[in-house]
């Protein structure tokens, strides 16, 4: 490995790894549980559409659920089986809500469809890798489940020269990507290739921690195989949060990306190492994303180890593979110990975006404990790796002043914990940032739905201007035609008039001039018609007084 000059970012911890207790165990492969579970919620809130039915027979791989929106990626099938039922279950979420959920019985089968990868995907546009990756359903595998065709079509005002795959697994306890480099190195590069492919980026630096020495060597020989010349191994620092995007791009280039910005606008894409092997799968071997491996560890796990899992799979069964639980066994996270998060059980499915189930033992992890003022001393600033002032952000989010929150940048928080390790008086920062936070955004929104509602009232405002104005026009119209006596449609009519008496005064066969060439001569009326015509009229006589009976009727005259 060549050296490669690094940056430092401010602030960071040095934190107890706690590596070992899964590494030092072989990859498991999962075993095919009775039930998969696959919740429909994608990761803003938005629910999937599932294109199946209960009663239907499904396929490994077979899609699921989908949506046209490029935001949500189709859901798949981990094995085959029957849907049972489409019905609100639990989610693994913070919020501990329940969301619909597709529930399906294996077979035992694990009977696959057809899958069609690309032999040479060097001659596809990066159009139609893109739309390999949407229908394949992968997201971001690092844990933020950002869509990945999204991510890697930056846009045509962008330049990107960068491409970084993250491998520097920082948070203790966490090891599904040392695992994953360790055991399938090529399924990496090969997909560092596509990727560059798509970017039409320089160069690839893919992001190793120096405490991952199996996953260096694996990296290694495989890159002596030739043809990831334009991918370089970079080892980086074991220090916490390492592995946050906007940190390692930093440590890595010594760029930094604006307030409000993404990688793009500097010229970088950041992919997590599991995505690009999950990007190489589905393009050459048309497998779209159904599995991923995840750390099972913790004091209260009897076995610790990574397994490669169904996306799907329950936390119980899963665990129930590592042993079981332990008689210490205390909390259930989701995550690591700095930015995972309790679940109440282990009837959760295991998402695509989720690496690590801890199950904690007693005092193993920070435990909750009483708050106490703000001494103000200053230690939350040193350790923030984002040089935010924690301690100002609590203050204005205390007081439900938001918009000073957001005048020192409290959306460029990410959430690492930092804060907390190191506040003195136990002061749970990073839940205070998440509801502030949360009020900004609902903030947000009201003032969004206040703005459409004003443009709404305003557009109606001026359509009823526009038609008052136009009935002004017509009555000014018609009162300048009534000035002339006559009004467009007084005037139609008497043409019509006209036009009907003309027709009806037009000559007729008696009494009209006959002309033939230059000859005229006059049709007499014959004799007689003028005393017949005279004589057709009706005589009145008086009654006679003999009454009704006697009445005389009138009578035309009758000719011979």
């Amino acid at each position: 490995m060549s050296l490669f000059k690094l940056w430092n970012f401010h602030g960071g911890l040095h934190l107890d790894g706690h590596k070992q207790e899964s590494c030092k165990a072989p990859l498991a492969v999962a075993r095919l549980p009775e039930r998969l579970l696959f919740p429909l919620q994608q990761r803003n809130g938005e629910d999937s559409k599932p294109v199946v039915a209960p009663g239907d027979r499904v396929l490994k791989g077979q899609v699921i659920a989908r949506d046209d929106h490029p935001f949500y990626p189709p859901i798949h099938a981990s094995s085959s089986g029957i849907v049972r039922k489409i019905e609100d279950l639990p989610l693994p979420h913070p919020s501990g809500l329940t969301g619909s959920c597709i529930v399906i019985e294996t077979d035992g089968e694990d009977a696959a469809m057809d899958f069609a990868g690309i032999e040479d995907y060097r001659q596809c546009s990066p159009d139609e890798l893109r739309r390999r990756i949407y229908e394949a359903g992968i997201v971001g595998l690092g844990g933020a489940a950002f869509p990945t065709s999204v991510k890697v079509a930056p846009g045509s005002d962008r330049k990107v020269d960068t491409l970084i795959l993250n491998g520097a697994e920082c948070e203790p306890y966490i090891t599904c990507d040392d695992s994953l480099l360790s055991h399938y190195p090529n399924h990496v590069l090969e997909g560092a290739k596509i990727l560059l492919q798509i970017l039409k980026a320089e160069r690839c630096l893919l992001a190793v921690e120096d405490d991952m020495p199996d996953a260096l060597a694996a990296l290694e020989k495989a890159k002596q195989r030739g043809g990831f010349e334009a991918i370089q191994l970079v080892r980086v620092p074991a220090i916490y949060p390492t592995g946050g995007e906007k940190q390692l791009i930093s440590v890595l280039t010594g760029r930094e990306v604006p307030t409000r910005g993404i990688p793009a606008d500097i010229g970088i894409v950041c992919q997590n190492v599991g995505t690009a092997a999950a990007v190489y799968n589905a393009v050459v071997h048309g497998t779209p994303l159904i599995s991923r491996i995840v750390t099972v560890t913790g004091r209260g796990v009897k076995q610790p180890q990574n397994v490669l899992a169904r996306i799907g799979t329950p936390f119980a069964d899963l665990i129930q593979q590592c042993g079981g639980y332990t008689n210490e066994a205390e909390r259930l996270v989701l995550g690591g110990p700095m930015m995972g998060f309790d679940v109440p059980t282990d009837n959760l499915p295991l998402t695509k975006s989720a690496n690590c189930i801890l199950v904690a033992g007693r005092n193993e992890l920070i435990g909750e404990k009483r708050s106490l003022p703000c001494i103000r001393c200053g230690a939350c600033a040193e350790a923030c790796p984002v040089n935010l002032l924690p301690q100002q952000l609590y203050w204005y989010g205390r007081s439900d002043q938001i918009e000073r929150a957001l005048d020192y940048n409290l959306f460029d928080c990410i959430e690492c914990g930092s804060c907390d390790v190191v506040c003195p008086s136990h002061i749970p920062l990073v839940q205070h940032f998440r509801a502030t936070k949360g009020k900004a955004i609902a903030k947000r929104r009201e003032r969004e739905k206040a703005d459409h509602a004003r443009l709404r009232f305003e557009s109606r405002q001026a359509r009823k201007e526009q038609e008052k104005r136009e009935r002004a026009e017509a009555a000014k119209r018609k009162k300048e035609n009534l000035g002339t006596g006559k009004s467009p449609e007084i005037i139609e009519a008497i043409e019509r008039a006209k036009l009907r008496r003309a027709e009806k005064s037009a000559p007729s066969s008696e009494g009209a001039a006959q002309i033939d060439g230059d000859k005229q001569e006059t049709v007499v009326p014959p004799a007689g018609a003028e005393t017949r015509r005279e004589s057709a009229k009706v005589v009145h006589t008086e009654t006679p007084p003999g009454g009704p009976e006697s009445e005389a009727q009138a009578v035309p005259s009758e000719i011979d």
